[in-house]
């Protein structure tokens, strides 16, 4: 499939009529409730490195090593392991510590972790066709 077939597949999975029509289905206390969690979700991946950290993850093929994660993107290990802790206490990667010398750590997406991938996914597709740079038009052409 060359790039446009994909593009195209890919913008067509969800409308925005689709998520509005879901969306009004729902009662107002489960609307209040998504509401919350949108917002929390995005809190947590508007601190440091988030995205970054979390679109690493989305790419992966294999649980991640601390290191590999710091080297990788650069960040401190102090950051890195604040913003990892929250991403496991948000029940989007969980954490495996083995018995090793040295100690190794390696961090796995879980089930909630992976629903939210294809985002990152869509992301990466809207900056293929798209600049944020106001002083263009917003298409790029390959």
């Amino acid at each position: 499939m060359d790039r446009a077939a994909m593009l195209e597949a890919f913008n067509s999975i969800v409308t925005v009529h689709d998520a509005r029509s879901l969306r009004e289905s729902l009662s107002s206390r489960e609307q209040e409730q998504v509401e919350t969690t949108v917002t929390e979700l995005f809190d947590l991946l508007g601190k440091a490195h988030a995205m970054a950290i979390l679109s690493l993850f989305a790419f992966a093929d294999k649980p991640l090593r601390f290191s590999e994660i710091e080297s990788t993107l650069e960040i401190a290990p102090n950051t890195l392991s604040v913003r990892l802790q929250e991403f496991v206490a948000a029940g989007l990667l969980s954490r495996t510590t083995y018995d090793e010398v040295p100690p190794r750590v390696e961090y796995h997406p879980t089930r909630k972790g992976k629903a939210l991938f294809p985002v990152f996914g869509y992301v990466h597709i809207w900056a293929i066709e798209h600049e944020l740079d106001a002083s263009k038009d917003g298409e790029k052409t390959y």
